[in-house]
């Protein structure tokens, strides 16, 4: 009796002991649940339906985007951190909730390191500075000189963080001032750019690009320290003069914390596999989005550097945290 009892614990004990690796080695047996904080056809959500469609074949399960939109990324970020951390939720983001919420904001509800586990950088959209045919330069050279010798009258629009701080860096690092007009996408902006009601703009290749092709607006450089295959004749800021300058939103995918690394790196690589895709990328590259894969070490790394940027930058531009 005796031995069939210690049989039967032994017996317990290795179920219990084998069962979260045997939920790793079978991962996944599920569905999975990509959550994005913003609506639906904005650029992370297009990335997001782009690389599940990939990777539900891949991973032999379905991958279903869940838009949990508003507040600066706080009620997605928070829904990914309750999660269970087993691999079947899945944050696709931006720089807006792992770094630019850190810079800008008073209160940030959740750990943006310690909360979440990193898979992969998915990739970065570069902005394109652009500017109304009334603003008297044609070059950023030309425009940081005007900037200097007519002080505040030059304005900038900005529909999203990643467009306002692009300015702002621009400003400190060009030693310029500039009034800052906020709205609340960059499709707004570009209309009042178009009317003249705003001198500058940068906006993501894909929005702020179109004008320009039609001699609508000018463009001035790109945002990023290479330049960028969707609009290869405008120089980067940094080759203009301003040497250092460099800004560009990018997208990461996160696991809620503790998810266990067997699971992170089946997910690490079947993010790869999609993002080497070339008619992936293709298509993800006439959105404006130049794909981008890493490892997590590599992502919490880039998160942490991005992170003290930002924060730089506002503290520089005395942009008071909200």
């Amino acid at each position: 009796m005796r031995m069939k009892t210690t049989t039967g614990v032994l017996a317990l004990l290795a179920t219990l002991v084998a069962g979260p690796s045997l939920a790793q080695d079978s991962y996944p047996s599920q569905n999975i649940r990509f959550v994005v904080p913003f609506t639906a056809g904005s650029a992370t959500d297009t990335l997001a339906r782009v690389l599940a469609n990939k990777m539900s074949t891949t991973l032999g399960r379905t991958i279903t985007v869940e838009n949990i939109a508003g507040g600066n990324g706080i009620p997605a970020s928070q829904n990914v951190v309750r999660a269970e951390p087993n691999g079947y939720t899945v944050m696709v983001t931006s720089n807006t909730t792992h770094a630019s919420n850190q810079a800008l904001l008073k209160k940030v509800p959740y750990d943006a390191v310690k909360d979440f586990e990193p898979i992969t950088k998915l990739g970065t959209i570069t902005l394109a500075l652009v500017g109304h045919p009334s603003v008297p330069a044609n070059n950023v050279s030309e425009l940081i000189a005007y900037a200097k010798a007519n002080p505040s009258k030059l304005t900038f629009g900005s529909g999203s963080t990643s467009s306002r701080i692009a300015g702002e860096l621009l400003k400190t690092m060009a030693g310029i001032d500039m009034l800052h007009v906020p709205y609340k996408s960059n499709p707004q902006v570009v209309i009042d750019l178009l009317g003249g009601q705003i001198s500058l703009f940068f906006g993501d290749i894909s929005t702020s690009l179109p004008p320009v092709r039609v001699g609508q607006l000018k463009g001035f450089a790109v945002s990023a320290l290479k330049r960028s295959p969707l609009a290869a004749d405008l120089p980067t800021i940094d080759e203009s003069g301003l040497k250092g300058y460099e800004l560009t939103a990018w997208f990461g995918a996160y696991a809620p914390a503790n998810t266990p690394k067997p699971i992170i790196d089946k997910l690490n690589a079947a993010f790869r596999e999609a993002i080497a895709d070339k008619e992936v990328a293709e298509r993800l590259l006439k959105a404006g989005i130049e794909l981008e894969a890493s490892s997590p070490a590599e992502l919490a790394a880039f998160q942490a550097v991005e992170t003290r940027k930002w924060v730089k930058i506002a503290s520089d531009a005395k942009i008071e945290p909200e």
